[in-house]
């Protein structure tokens, strides 16, 4: 199968899974069989993705190379980790070539621009070297595109996000009511955060006890400020577990990192995603991009079980593990952390941390919800096993995309067709293998960063067309600062919009 010739670097993920690299700290490769495969045709290789573009900003910038053979076919099996040599150096000589590390997250901007070699054999891949032509500018340059339509173009966001249909129950936005309601009715139940974007500069006011977790939002927000002008809004968000609006008429909008069924809130990327998304090379190691090059064994060498380890946060939790302990020859099950029924601990015993990436030895991964959906599910589909989902009433921002027996095997919530479910999966193996491509392919083109800025644009433009009356900094509200940088080196130069070219290694 050869791939068409396209300049969209999410389309790629829609067709079958095969020999793909991401070019990140090293190379991470998407992980198949090893090949004996025919010679590897550096010319035919094919390159694309935003990394090669100088105008999508983002924490970490990637691409993608797909092994193509001396035939001009695609490989479907992997050629090895050590087949690609990458080096990226800046085109301004006098900052040198160390400024940043390949997956590649800049330490500074790139005034003139950046050199992207990528090798085979000594051999120039593709189209290889390809010239960024510069400013490449660092995460921390505050430049916002003015123009926003420009900007979705640059990251190439969807025309729409059917999870952000939420707003039909609101089709306003009152916000003198808002600011009258919200906190009279939801400020005891544990963490809402205020904010106002005002001139695309972000303010806000905690209320409740437990507002820690609005670092993760104040994050996000303003590394969202930095690259396009965002309308001014003001908005709650719920830094909470639970959603909280169970109205259905005349609800009003809370902004939430999970949604349900029995709720009204307006779902965003939770804040695991997001903080995957923004600290990946920096302040965490188990990211979204990270994960697809460590997925375990291939599919034929993985243990046919399945899989689960996690904390004590819903019974049914509890109920997996007595499951596995009466059938060992199916499903390997554990509590790893005791607080909601320590009383029981004693009697289900705790089983010891694995690390994540090991879960991949498996081939089945139960997904179940904690105290509200898993934020683990997004993980967990990225890698190359099959996951079994609990149904749930919860939801994270990108569900609706998804298809049960599509890209995952639903269980009945008491999981009485769970141990069912494995034996079909057993018993039907390449039809389960292709439920776990379609699940990690759908995953790969949801997850990627620049669609978690899209979605984020997409609620908060979607609020402002609704909002009456004026967003406003009130007085208790404090300005939520940009970060100092000094290293940035931005000077904020927009270029115009090049056209796109429809070859895949042309961006």
């Amino acid at each position: 199968m050869v791939c068409k010739d396209s300049a969209d670097f999410v389309k790629p993920f829609q067709s079958s899974l095969l020999c793909r690299f991401i070019i990140l700290a090293g190379c991470i490769i998407i992980k198949f069989p090893v090949c004996e495969c025919e010679g590897i045709s550096a010319e035919r290789c094919l390159i694309w993705g935003p990394g090669l573009n100088p105008n999508p900003v983002l924490p970490v910038r990637y691409f993608f190379i797909q092994a193509v053979d001396s035939k001009g076919e695609n490989l479907t099996l992997s050629p090895g980790k050590d087949t690609f040599k990458v080096k990226i150096s800046s085109l301004d000589k006098k900052e040198g070539d160390a400024s940043f590390l390949l997956r590649y997250r800049l330490y500074s901007t790139a005034p003139k621009g950046l050199r992207v070699e990528v090798l085979h054999q000594d051999a120039p891949v593709a189209r290889s070297p390809y010239t960024i032509q510069g400013p490449v500018y660092h995460e921390y340059c505050d430049c916002p595109e003015p123009n926003s339509s420009v900007w979705q173009s640059i990251m190439q966001c969807p025309a729409g996000e059917p999870q952000i249909l939420d707003f039909k129950a609101i089709p306003t936005v009152d916000l003198e009511r808002l600011r009258q309601e919200v906190p009279q009715r939801f400020s005891a139940r544990g963490g809402l955060i205020h904010y106002a974007i005002i001139n695309n500069q972000l303010y806000r006011h905690t209320l409740g006890k437990y507002t820690d977790f609005k670092m993760f939002s104040d994050e996000m927000l303003l590394s969202l400020t930095r690259k396009v002008r965002v309308p001014d809004v003001e908005f709650y968000i719920n830094v909470g577990d639970w959603p909280l609006e169970t109205r259905r008429a005349d609800a009003v909008p809370i902004l939430s990192w999970c949604g349900s069924t029995d709720t009204q809130d307006i779902v965003l990327p939770t804040y695991e995603v997001t903080h995957s998304t923004l600290e990946t090379m920096r302040g965490v190691t188990n990211d979204l991009l990270s994960v697809q090059g460590n997925t375990g064994p291939v599919w034929a060498n993985k243990t046919e079980r399945a899989f689960f380890r996690g904390r004590d946060s819903r019974e049914e939790r509890l109920q997996l593990v007595s499951l596995s302990k009466e059938n060992p020859e199916l499903l390997d099950a554990g509590i790893t952390g005791w607080f909601f029924f320590r009383d029981r601990e004693k009697h289900v015993g705790k089983a010891p941390l694995v690390g994540f990436f090991e879960f991949f030895k498996y081939k089945y991964q139960v997904n179940m919800d904690g105290t509200v959906a898993a934020y683990r599910f997004p993980y967990l589909m990225l890698g190359n096993s099959l996951v079994l989902k609990q149904e749930s009433q919860y939801y994270e921002h990108f569900y609706s995309h998804l298809k049960a027996g599509v890209h995952y095997v639903p269980v009945r919530r008491n999981l009485s067709d769970l141990l069912e479910k494995i034996k079909w999966a057993k018993e039907n193996d390449a039809e389960a293998q292709q439920i776990a491509r379609a699940g990690q392919a759908v995953a790969r083109e949801l997850l990627q960063p620049s669609r978690l800025y899209c979605y984020y644009y997409s609620v908060l433009h979607m609020y402002s067309e609704r909002q009456t009356g004026q967003p406003t900094r009130h007085t208790d509200m404090e300005l939520v600062p940009q970060p100092e940088d000094l290293t940035a080196a931005c000077t904020c130069e927009h270029k115009g919009r090049q056209e796109e070219n429809n070859m895949k290694d042309e961006l």
